[in-house]
């Protein structure tokens, strides 16, 4: 199994998403610049979080036009799996990879806390390990990930199972006019989605931040071993 994580000017969270990588799934990933214009052999790119380039312009918006996207948008459509967290999630949006926007938080404010997730699918490739409806805890940080689409796109979204992860409370609560549960106030407390193929995945929170109990826990193993068991099987 081959994983290339993609660095942008201004990204900071490429090494966690290695060190999740190597401890859970025994891979050290390929490590690729921004202007590169080619990808090596690969089975997963993954576009990490962080600030690329100091989300000027839009969060995203500078990266989603980087030379090395035109090589991962063939690569998604040749068949690859793209995993976008966070800053990679913006930058996916933003590249017209998924759908919708990631506007600012509702309370303007930057979140850098922990926060529960409500499994709405455990039959892709990031959520097997899950199963539907089970809650675990991860950790937001960022400033702009308020996801927001159009009414006919939410529709559609919806009722084609789209909807990966949504915010929730410990117990699997979702209310989105609640700001504790709902921290940036994404529509229908909306935290990661996928495209129609289920190959493409975004999200805003971090669950490479939750595979070692020594920096807060292993909640976020689970989509680790879940790409493991598609990507080697």
């Amino acid at each position: 199994m081959k994983i290339g994580i993609v660095i942008f000017p201004g990204i900071n969270r490429e090494r966690d998403m290695a060190i999740a990588f190597e401890r859970v799934v025994g891979v050290s990933p390929a490590m690729i610049w921004h202007g590169e214009t080619s990808l090596p052999k690969l089975d997963m790119v993954v576009l990490p979080g962080g600030f690329s380039y100091g989300d000027y312009l839009r969060c995203g918006a500078m990266a989603a036009h980087s030379p090395i996207m035109k090589e991962i948008r063939s690569f998604a459509l040749k068949g690859g799996y793209v995993l976008g967290v966070c800053n990679g999630f913006q930058i996916l949006t933003e590249a017209r990879l998924l759908p919708g926007a990631l506007l600012p938080n509702a309370s303007l404010r930057f979140i850098s806390k922990d926060c529960y997730l409500r499994v709405e699918r455990d039959d892709t490739i990031y959520t097997k390990a899950w199963e539907k409806d089970s809650v675990f805890k991860t950790a937001v940080a960022h400033g702009d990930g308020n996801y927001f689409t159009d009414a006919k796109t939410l529709e559609k979204i919806e009722g084609e199972g789209q909807i990966l992860f949504r915010y929730s409370a410990s117990t699997g609560l979702v209310d989105s006019n609640d700001t504790i549960l709902n921290p940036n106030g994404s529509l229908n407390s909306i935290a990661g989605i996928v495209d129609p193929t289920g190959r493409l995945c975004g999200m805003m929170p971090h669950p490479e931040n939750m595979v070692d109990p020594l920096v807060g826990g292993e909640e976020g193993k689970p989509l680790f071993q879940s790409i493991l068991e598609t990507l080697t099987s």
